[in-house]
């Protein structure tokens, strides 16, 4: 199988060129969210028939090109527990495809226990997938050989696996089951989270005083500004503990910073004086100018009924019993939390239950009787 680096616009309107009337792509993408401060897209993988192409996204913008081609409705995106590369595709390409085949929902729709990609491959086709660039640094140029190889094989052998999927689904009857979930998979959308308090994100922060926490805080700044500035993960910036070592220091010269373990020196040499300076100003507040751990006010759950939580039982039970007959995770047929959302839901008829968010029709038709039977006998 041949495999092409493009890097330029030249290669990518030829490259759209080739893509347009294929009807079956095979898609990943590489993101660089372990090492830098921001996961972008750093490389995107197209595998059809015996050939791949590896777009540098870095180099050259390849949304105009191929947004036509992702977003056609002929055109079926092979992709392998895609909810992650589609954010990325939907946040920084601004493509939306409609017409997916994950792999990784078929193989639990048949009930396979293994649902990665490597695990999977080695079943289907006896493919050994290496891990070795599992955790490399995407967006560093250049890309080695090995890097390019490793990544191309995350793609080129997708098509096989629907195909083989695709058969065993077809012998099971649930095929369409796959379809519905695939179109639920293509219309999802993300909303960026609002910002909030960065001390609530460091475990065991709730324990600190009030100055502490403060101090916690400055350094949770700090450190967000670094790591924005040379773009690395936060923890290669400095870990949640030495921060939190930090916040409780009874000194913040730069010579106890810089002993703290886990703390590297070069970040202390080039930026410590900054942090010294926002932990000396913190360290001069009044008591009352000290803003502590902030108040959370978390939306909780609504506590179900008595009632509620005996119609919830018995949907446990019938989605139990049903799963383990069809052979596949209790929740890959349906999760808890749906379950809780239609105990507690006037549900009295098939069409209620197509109405709630993530029912899909072959819910309806696997066990929906079962469902309104609990419903109905529930006193």
């Amino acid at each position: 199988m041949s495999v092409q680096l493009i890097e330029s616009a030249e290669d990518i309107r030829h490259l759209s060129q080739t893509l347009i009337g294929q009807t079956r792509l095979a898609i990943d993408l590489e993101a660089a969210g372990f090492h830098r401060y921001s996961d972008k897209v750093c490389l995107l993988q197209i595998t059809f028939a015996d050939q791949t192409f590896l777009i540098d996204t870095l180099s050259v913008d390849s949304s105009e090109e191929l947004r036509p081609i992702f977003q056609d409705p002929n055109t079926l995106l092979l992709l392998h527990g895609g909810a992650f590369d589609l954010r990325l595709l939907h946040r920084d390409l601004h493509i939306f495809p409609v017409h997916l085949f994950d792999t990784q929902i078929a193989a639990s729709l048949i009930g396979e226990s293994s649902l990665g990609l490597a695990a999977l491959l080695n079943k289907y086709l006896g493919v050994e997938l290496s891990k070795k660039y599992q955790r490399a640094d995407w967006a560093k140029r250049p890309l080695s050989k090995e890097m390019l190889a490793y990544a191309a094989a995350d793609t080129q052998h997708l098509s096989s696996l629907c195909d083989l999927l695709t058969e065993r689904l077809h012998g099971l009857g649930r095929l369409s089951w796959v379809a519905e979930e695939s179109e639920a998979l293509a219309g999802l959308r993300w909303k960026t989270a609002p910002p909030s308090d960065p001390v609530l994100r460091v475990k065991g922060s709730k324990y600190l005083s009030d100055k502490e926490t403060e101090r916690l805080r400055a350094a949770c700044q700090w450190r967000e500004s670094i790591a924005k500035q040379l773009d690395r993960a936060h923890f290669r910036v400095a870990g949640d503990p030495v921060l939190l070592e930090i916040a409780r220091l009874q000194s913040c010269g730069l010579s106890s910073i810089t002993n703290i373990k886990g703390m590297p020196s070069k970040i202390v040499t080039r930026f410590g004086r900054t942090l010294v300076n926002d932990l000396e100003r913190i360290d001069s507040l009044q008591a009352d100018q000290l803003i502590g751990y902030p108040s959370t006010r978390v939306a909780k759950r609504l506590r179900l009924s008595d009632t509620e939580e005996k119609a919830l039982d018995k949907l446990k039970l019938c989605r139990n019993r049903t799963a383990d007959q069809l052979g596949i995770a209790r929740g890959s047929l349906m999760s808890n939390a749906l379950l809780s959302q239609i105990a507690s839901s006037r549900v009295g008829h098939s069409n209620d239950l197509l109405k709630m968010h993530g029912v899909r029709n072959w819910h309806i038709e696997v066990f929906g009787d079962d469902i309104l039977k609990a419903l109905k006998t529930n006193p």
